[in-house]
């Protein structure tokens, strides 16, 4: 199982733009994503819970893929 982790692709998510004035959903994806400042970047397995987050704050965010 832990195999499957290593080869599963990563995304890196970098918050862009300032949550300032955001819906209380969209605020409560990005701390649970731990973005918290413009400029804070987290990576994470890309897999639909993220994925879904991501569209919640997708103006708010850049997405990379590693």
């Amino acid at each position: 199982m832990a195999k499957k982790a290593e080869t599963a692709k990563k995304i890196k998510v970098t918050l862009v733009k300032s949550p300032n004035g955001i819906l209380k959903n969209q605020k409560a994806n990005l701390e649970a994503m731990g973005l918290h400042k413009i400029g804070n970047s987290n990576e994470f397995v890309d897999d639909a819970v993220i994925r879904g987050k991501i569209n919640k704050v997708s103006h708010l965010v850049k997405v990379e893929e590693i």
